[in-house]
């Protein structure tokens, strides 16, 4: 019997890495279907794959780097002959994630995403400041080995880092949210949500191709899909927005119409930004009130349970494992 668990455990971590390449493989082929041409190079706005391998080793654990490192070494191999200087790109791809893990376990991040705290640290330590490497090394060894001009540098990378930030901000609450939802769902309101979703489907495509350069409008959309049904709703709309948006941009039509290359990028990627910080952070804040308010309702209905006791000269009623528990 210990043997056979040995041998299961190697099984179960290899099948997990090659699940992992495959998810990453198959999430950065539908990044590269939108790219932008920036200076001399071609990026993608979203880059999803970086958002699932951040999911994957939080979720699954740091031993399953391997299959981010296989990933980005197929994508690679499936779009331009593999030689040395790939490695670097490699490495950068599989470091970024890695780090980003680190730091959010670090910082005490909660996949269920109940805290503002661990929506800004997913902005800032996961997101904002891990991506710094893979932009780095993926930038850097294109000036290095000549496939870019040096003066390029800062435009290619900042188009690199925000594609791959952008990839952690709008993927990874998505997955994480797959991953902490408990079944059966409740659907108490699922009128409303028909509502919103037909609300939706004809304001976000408006917005998105409009010439009349109407974007603001998914605001207000955003704010009531976070008020009413938190991260599902939020990072769903913000999903759904950022794709449209992003084909708008490649195709140079409605608000992007008329735009230089770089004037393209700057917009689209300050609209994707801004929207995914304002679901992200708006549904965490949302999420932590409820949670605290239901914490306060539940400790008022124990003290008066237990003064109910008191009063009626009986021994207050002893406290359940898990109200002893902090959540």
């Amino acid at each position: 019997m210990v043997a056979s668990r040995d041998l299961r455990r190697p099984a179960v971590i290899v099948l997990q890495a090659l699940a992992v390449a495959a998810c990453y493989y198959a999430a950065a082929r539908l990044g590269l279907m939108r790219q932008l041409v920036v200076e001399s190079a071609v990026v993608t706005p979203i880059y999803p794959a970086s958002g699932v391998a951040v999911a994957a080793l939080l979720i699954l654990g740091l031993h399953v780097w391997p299959g981010v490192a296989v990933g980005t070494l197929v994508l690679i191999a499936s779009i331009a002959p593999v030689q040395l200087d790939v490695l670097g790109t490699v490495a950068g791809n599989t470091l970024a994630p890695v780090c980003a893990c680190l730091l959010l376990r670090r910082a005490g991040f909660r996949l269920s995403l109940s805290r503002l705290r661990d929506g800004l640290v997913l902005v800032f330590l996961g997101a904002l400041t891990a991506m710094l490497i893979s932009a780095f090394a993926g930038v850097g060894l294109l000036v290095a080995s000549g496939k870019l001009p040096a003066p390029d540098f800062w435009p290619v990378w900042l188009a690199w880092w925000v594609g791959d930030a952008m990839g952690v901000l709008i993927v990874t609450p998505l997955l994480l949210m797959l991953y902490t939802v408990r079944l059966p769902l409740v659907l108490t309101r699922w009128k409303e949500a028909v509502l919103l979703t037909l609300i939706t489907c004809a304001l976000v495509p408006l917005a998105t191709h409009s010439t009349l350069s109407m974007l603001f409008l998914v605001y207000p959309l955003l704010i009531w899909v976070a008020l009413r049904f938190r991260l599902a709703g939020s990072m769903l709309v913000a999903l759904l927005t950022s794709v449209l948006a992003t084909v708008a941009a490649t195709d140079r039509v409605g608000p992007f119409e008329q735009l230089t290359r770089i004037e393209v990028m700057v917009k689209l990627q300050a609209f994707n930004g801004s929207m995914a910080l304002t679901a992200l952070l708006l549904s965490a804040v949302i999420t932590e009130q409820l949670n605290t308010r239901r914490s306060v309702e539940n400790a008022c209905q124990e003290l008066a349970e237990v003064l109910e006791h008191l009063t009626a000269g009986e021994p207050p009623p002893p406290r359940s494992p898990r109200d002893r528990t902090d959540h």
